[in-house]
């Protein structure tokens, strides 16, 4: 299986807690204003990379990092791709965070399979659109102040929101 990849940091400090991988994927129907990764909204931006390529990638980095991060470019768009290698991730004992431009909310209320079966590997959530406009007082992680840093897994057990705590 492929994943449209629009880029890789092996290590960050700042797309979630710890020192993570982020994986970047092309492609986002949102088309934010003053969107950080305008470019990585196009589909068929970067290349087509093999799964176990990038799991070979994000091994190479165990046990520096403490987690991978799905970022974009938007995720959920390449759901059925990204369920296989959150699977291998959470099998290495990493956690997985994923920024998407979708609320917490619409995703849980989404018909699509692939979607909701991406969320149950997902331990941290930075949901909603990036506004420009809300940039001030934004949370730790986020980019606005409209989004959102969501326990995922609190969150779907208890059936309310539940933020994420440092």
């Amino acid at each position: 299986m492929k994943l449209q990849v629009a880029g890789f940091l092996d290590n960050s400090m700042v797309n979630g807690k710890g020192l993570r991988s982020v994986i970047f994927v092309s492609g986002c129907n949102h088309n934010c204003e003053g969107c950080h990764n305008k470019e990585m909204q196009a589909f068929d931006y970067g290349d087509k990379v093999e799964i176990n390529e990038i799991m070979d990638r994000i091994k190479h980095n165990i046990p520096l990092i403490k987690g991978v991060t799905f970022s974009g470019g938007e995720p959920f768009e390449q759901a059925k791709a990204l369920i296989f290698l959150a699977q291998n991730i959470k099998e290495q004992g990493l956690s997985l965070w994923c920024y998407t431009g979708y609320t917490f909310d619409k995703m849980l209320g989404s018909k699509d399979n692939d979607k909701l079966e991406l969320l149950k590997y997902v331990d941290v959530i930075v949901d909603g659109r990036f506004e420009k406009n809300l940039t001030e007082n934004a949370p730790k992680y986020a980019g606005s102040s409209n989004q959102r840093v969501i326990n995922v897994q609190k969150s779907l057990k208890s059936g309310k929101i539940i933020e994420f705590n440092e």
